[in-house]
């Protein structure tokens, strides 16, 4: 009988996982990574594999998405499957799972440290007052969607922080930097003009959560743009309605202007 183990990885390092996750992954007879969704800071696939004894076999988009090799190799062997962050956080896992159900397939689930806790947490902020996560797309061939803006701004009217995700490319080895992301926002409010973004807004720029290098850095649009933000990889976040401690964590975690402080 066979089993199919989810594995998140945490956000970084080979000592990100849980033990439980890494006792698990050690009885594998095989183990797939994918980390199109998210990379594991500073790690290379060489690293796990010393850690857990196995060779990793790295799927790509649509191996994961299209392909049942996954799924079926689980009839009879334990296959273990792990990502980034926390493996759920990603509706094609989910499916994953789903489809390993139908088959009568057993499945195991280890959770990972995800940013969604992390960069609230490394900022200070209040996790339950977040809205609705928005990514901002790589404006390739002139695609500069209003979607992340109208739902950033949805958000705000509501008084909502809102976690902006960055673009990534891996089969490009691409990734969205922070000041691309803010001059995105700042693009955008050109074309659109509804008043998201003003050089007063406060915008936090949080750089490798959980690893050795984390960075953390709250500030104006303008000034961001000229302030080494550490990284890659990065998470934005616009600020909803500020309660008294996030903007006092904000200004003594983050460096944020302490201006923000006469506003409370």
């Amino acid at each position: 009988m066979g089993e199919l183990i989810f594995a998140g990885l945490g956000l970084s390092g080979t000592d990100g996982m849980t033990v439980k996750a890494l006792n698990a992954l050690k009885e594998c007879d095989v183990i797939y990574a994918e980390f199109y969704t998210s990379s594991l800071i500073d790690t290379a696939i060489l690293d796990l594999e010393n850690v857990l004894g196995k060779k990793i076999k790295i799927l790509y988009r649509m191996q994961v998405e299209e392909e049942e090799t996954l799924v079926k190799e689980a009839f009879d062997k334990k296959v273990g499957f792990v990502t980034a962050g926390d493996t759920m956080a990603a509706t094609t896992h989910v499916d994953l799972m789903i489809q390993a159900a139908e088959m009568n397939i057993k499945t195991r689930l280890f959770h990972g440290v995800s940013i969604f806790s992390a960069c609230p947490s490394s900022l200070g902020l209040q996790p339950y007052k977040f809205g609705r996560t928005v990514t901002l797309p790589f404006i390739d061939n002139d695609y500069h969607p209003k979607s992340p803006y109208d739902n950033i701004m949805e958000n705000k009217a509501k008084g909502l922080h809102t976690m902006i995700l960055l673009d990534i490319k891996a089969d490009e080895q691409r990734y969205m930097s922070a000041h691309q992301a803010i001059e995105w926002l700042l693009e955008g409010e050109k074309k659109w003009q509804e008043g998201l973004i003003k050089d007063d807004t406060l915008l936090c720029v949080a750089s490798k959560i959980g690893s050795v290098s984390e960075k953390v850095t709250a500030g104006f649009p303008n000034d961001l743009l000229k302030k080494d933000l550490g990284g890659p990889l990065y998470t934005l976040v616009l600020p909803g309605n500020l309660h008294f401690m996030e903007s006092y964590a904000l200004v003594h975690m983050a460096g944020a202007p302490e201006s923000i402080l006469k506003e409370e």
